[in-house]
């Protein structure tokens, strides 16, 4: 950049501010008379942006062309604000970009168009979003149907790190108060990243000289939901100003955030497949009927039947409280017109207290009888004699602090080249304060007291529950809460903790002369993540009181518990509106600290008799529910990449038409360090307190295992934009692209939990060795801006993509230990994950942004529509089936009003039924890792906004007007596993700006 030129900008960003302040007395004395006038000559003369320079003070990346919220107007420059300015920028971004670039902008400083981050990213081609379903909350997006680890988020270039285990970022802890930018990648710059085969997300947070002068946002607002029934708060305030002559910028904010939610759930926890017993099946005239798979049994006996069965059916309120601090301070230095240096800080603590209180019951796959199964093998009616009832209640608390400090300097060297170096060391933590991360109780009757439970599957998952066709202590529905003869059970105790360090190191060199830019630079990233889990199943305190109490007479627990623990009911009178099928009237409400608290109470049971304690099943236990590490879980994974990249960027005229190319490559080398703790187990053990659990009772010694492994890609890319007239441009770009697996997947250990349950053994082993997937992308798009603030595209893509990972489940015999409840080696079901088969994703997407002239009116819309050539075969039971996990089809609509400081937003969001996963809360089939399928959503979000006059605004919104619920299902659609129902929330509060 030449030093004539800064000289310009600085005179003209002078003149800029003088005509600004000149404009806004105006405004505001016209706003004292008429708000509404004053806001339509705000927005009145705004005209196409043009693609102005960027300044030493901005993150510069190949779409920055774009950026800037000034336009060209023949007379003067004019700030364009309010949602149609935003829509504006959006569009130039989109137009200018290098490859093919998607934007959210802010509409000005404090004002981000949506509350959630991953909310707002939705509303762009091929984005949609996962959902919490307690919460409802959106925590991920998938980009073009790849979600999760396959899209890197950055914060303003920079990785960021997060102990959640996986490398994808929950979305619900980024505030998007105020965020000036979300950029979505969806084709490479390998100035940032190659490393993300559904998309990069840079989120670009504003500094003080992005404006320079004094600035004041401050918004405060109240929420409430509709079960929840309680206003909670939500505020925050940014302060920015430059001094000393514009040599000195400071900038910062803090945004509190809170968010109460009421849920109910129904579901099952894990559809488990196997084999039935022709004895098992209804119609069936034996006499006897013993489930076996050895080949010498009657027929009638022998397990050839392939059928599935729920493993455990549930239901449970969940109410969550959410809150969250951000901070963020940035410090820039401009010394000389040449130089920038900025230091920033950014800091978030999101800390989730769910309470759940649940009702649950177990079914196990050979002691079911009367079993009617569909076409699938899917079992649609049974009973099950002896069914055990328990009432559940959680506290569950997950804490997420990330904290990134980071400093940057720009130097243009001379007027061709920039020099940039960039440090940034970050880190996450999960659950730093020591807090249980689930303290839980079980209590209920069984044993003597257990019904034959039936279960009855009435239809679809996307509008029925299963229903229980018998409940109550010997099928007596009147004492299906009755305190006398309910006992204690079970005592869960667990937590996770991670640390996610990451160290990041950067320098790039760009060479700008005429038409011709090139731009290289080398990248340092090590990434630390250590995780353990600590619980009371490693140490067997979870089953110390278990066996329901005397009047279940299976040998151990206390009962009846004393009435104090009890804090009333809760009513499941239409539980899931709009869902058929029936459930037991109420849920018994109690507090598992209270209840721990009294089993303590009871005393040591090493130093006296306490009548109901599992001595043959538990010992060490003084009375403290204690959690211990389990060694199995002990992970240490140490991860540097260096990175080399150039790339060069030319404009030519192709006859009259201007092409723009850009060529570029990336090196990425990786080495990998993975430590565990490994142990095999040696005996399991029955429980005389609960016939269900089994006992991994001793191990052999801990020892550590650590395996190394390194491997290292070229990643090219290629974009090329040719402007056929003034209103239409093609596109084409090439690259490959690449996803490294989940750091929590690279354990060198197999990890056998002590807690079992009965034919329901499993073990989980890593994979150190894991190679990342790799992808070759292309796009081919056309893009006609039409008029002013108005364009439609169509982006036809193909992705290739091999190395997928695969989470292979396999039954086999660990250590030669023996199952005690068949005499034989214990059949453990195995998870594990290896690079497996290839797959292509093709796509198109189709965007239209249309404004109606001066009327106000105006509308976003866009679908994206993606196949597979593996799609996933559900008759498919070998134990390596594969499916590319995330497409669907999606549509968004967004109709909007915003003229006399009026602004209404409604906004439309549809997926369809897509394959989120491998893998249910409960994996323990014979046919590998179940899937979890999301039935299809539509939700509809409202806002509006008033600016009451120049600085202060007022605000709504509600969300999910339709009272979208979630609901997913297993292998087939009549498997329900969860549906959620989260109600809608309303929000309302004002702004002011200064």
């Amino acid at each position: 950049m030449h030093r004539s030129e800064h000289a310009d900008r600085r005179t003209a960003a002078a003149r800029q501010r003088k005509l600004l302040l000149v404009g806004a007395s105006s405004l505001f004395a016209l706003a004292l008379a008429d708000p509404a006038a004053a806001q339509d000559s705000q927005t009145a003369q705004a005209a196409p942006a043009t693609a102005p320079a960027i300044t030493a003070s901005q993150t510069t990346t190949p779409q920055d062309a774009a950026a800037s919220n000034t336009i060209d107007d023949t007379s003067q420059d004019i700030i364009v604000t309010g949602l149609r300015g935003s829509l504006q920028r959006n569009l130039d971004i989109k137009r200018n970009a290098t490859g093919v670039v998607d934007a959210i902008s802010s509409e000005d400083i404090g004002k981000f168009p949506d509350s959630n981050v991953a909310a707002s990213l939705q509303r762009l081609p091929g984005v949609s979003i996962q959902r919490s379903g307690a919460r409802g909350e959106a925590t991920g997006i998938t980009v073009r149907g790849f979600g999760g680890d396959f899209n890197t988020t950055l914060y303003d270039g920079r990785r960021i790190s997060t102990a959640t285990g996986g490398r994808q970022i929950d979305f619900s802890t980024v505030g998007s108060d105020f965020i000036g930018r979300l950029s979505v990648l969806k084709t490479p710059d390998v100035a940032l990243t190659a490393s993300s085969i559904g998309a990069t997300v840079n989120v670009e947070f504003p500094k003080p000289f992005d404006h320079p002068g004094f600035r004041l946002a401050t918004s405060i607002a109240g929420s409430i939901q509709d079960r929840s029934g309680k206003v909670v708060p939500t505020g925050g305030v940014l302060l920015s100003d430059t001094f000393a002559n514009g040599t000195l910028g400071v900038l910062a904010d803090f945004i509190y955030t809170r968010r109460d939610t009421d849920s109910n759930r129904v579901g099952v926890n894990g559809w488990s497949g196997g084999y039935y017993a022709p004895c098992q099946l209804k119609g069936s005239t034996a006499t006897t009927c013993a489930p076996t798979s050895t080949a010498g049994a009657p027929a009638s006996q022998r397990q050839t039947v392939v059928g599935w069965f729920p493993q455990q059916f549930v239901y449970e309120q969940d109410r969550t409280k959410d809150e969250r601090y951000d901070g963020r301070i940035a410090l820039q230095w401009h010394p000389s017109e040449d130089v920038m240096v900025t230091i920033d800080d950014n800091f978030s603590r999101q800390k989730v207290v769910t309470d759940i209180y649940g009702f649950g019951v177990w079914f196990n796959q050979g002691s079911l009888r009367n079993v009617e199964l569909d076409k699938n093998g899917q079992a649609t009616n049974f009973t099950q004699t002896g069914s055990p009832t328990d009432f559940t209640s959680a506290i569950n608390t997950e804490v997420l602090q990330t904290n990134a400090l980071g400093g940057n300097i720009k130097w243009d060297a001379n007027e061709h080249l920039t020099l940039e170096g960039d440090l940034n060391y970050a880190q996450s933590w999960r659950n730093p304060d020591g807090n249980i991360g689930s303290q839980n109780g079980d209590i209920g009757y069984g044993g003597a007291l257990g019904t034959t439970t039936g279960l009855q599957i009435l239809g679809n998952s996307s509008n029925a529950i299963p229903v229980l066709t018998a409940y109550g202590p010997n099928g007596s529905a009147a004492n299906f809460t009755n305190p006398a003869l309910i006992g204690s059970h079970v005592t869960v105790n667990q937590t996770q903790r991670n640390t996610d360090t990451l160290k990041q190191a950067r320098f790039n060199a760009t060479w700008h002369q005429d038409n011709l830019t090139i731009k290289a630079g080398g990248q340092y990233i090590e990434d630390r993540f250590q995780l353990s889990n600590q619980s009371t199943f490693t140490n067997n305190y979870w089953q110390a009181y278990a066996g329901y109490g005397t009047p279940s007479a299976q040998g151990g627990g206390i009962a009846p518990l004393p009435s104090s623990l009890y804090q009333g009911s809760i009513s499941t009178n239409n539980f899931i509106p709009g869902f058929k099928g029936s459930l037991p009237p109420s849920l018994v409400m109690f507090s598992p600290i209270a209840y721990q608290n009294y089993l303590t109470s009871l005393g040591n049971p090493q130093t006296k008799n306490i009548p109901g304690y599992n001595y043959s099943g538990v010992t060490g236990f003084t009375g403290a529910f204690d959690e211990q590490v389990d060694p199995g879980s002990i992970q240490d994974v140490r991860e540097k990449t260096w990175s080399l990249y150039m790339s060069v960027n030319f404009t030519a005229n192709i006859g009259s038409m201007p092409f723009h190319f850009n060529a570029g490559v990336r090196n990425e080398n990786t080495h990998l360090t993975s430590v565990g703790q490994g142990r095999q187990p040696l005996v399991l053990s029955t429980s005389s307190a609960d016939p269900t659990l089994l006992t991994v009772s001793s191990y052999t010694p801990v020892q550590a295992v650590t395996s190394k492994s390194n491997y290292s890609y070229l990643l090219p890319t290629l974009d090329a934009r040719l402007e056929v007239t003034d209103r239409l441009q093609l596109r084409f770009d090439a690259s490959r692209t690449l996803t490294r697996p989940a750091l929590n997947l690279l354990s060198p250990v197999l990890n056998v939990g002590s807690g079992q349950r009965v034919n329901a053994l499993t073990a989980s082993g890593g994979n150190p060795n894991l190679k990342p997937y790799l992808s070759d992308n292309f796009d081919i798009a056309a893009e006609w801006y039409y008029k002013r603030n108005s364009y439609l595209s169509v982006d036809f893509f193909v992705k290739n993509v091999s190395n997928f990972i695969v989470g292979g489940v396999t039954r086999q015999a660990i250590n030669g230990v023996v199952d005690p409840t068949t005499g034989q080696l214990a059949s453990f079901a195995v998870t594990q994950q290896v690079n497996g088969p290839d797959a292509t994703v093709r796509g198109v997407e189709v965007a239209w942004q249309q404004v109606f002239g001066e009327s106000g009116f105006g509308f976003t819309a866009n679908a994206t529509f993606v196949d597979t050539n593996k799609p996933y075969d559900p008759t498919n039971i070998s134990q390596t089936g594969f499916a590319v996990t995330g497409l669907a089809n999606s549509a968004n609509f967004v109709g909007f009003y915003d003229k006399h400081g009026f602004q209404f937003r409604a906004a439309l969001n549809w997926r369809d039924k897509y394959l989120l996963q491998f893998g249910q809360n409960q994996n323990t089939g014979q046919f590998g890792a179940e899937p979890t399928f999301v039935n299809s959503s539509l939700q509809l979000d409202l806002s509006s906004s008033y600016d009451i006059n120049k600085h202060f605004s007022v605000f709504g919104e509600v969300q999910n007007v339709n009272n979208n619920q979630q609901s997913t299902h297993g292998r087939f659609d009549n498997q329900l596993l969860d549906v959620f129902d989260y109600g809608r929330r309303y929000l309302a509060g004002a702004r002011y700006r200064f």
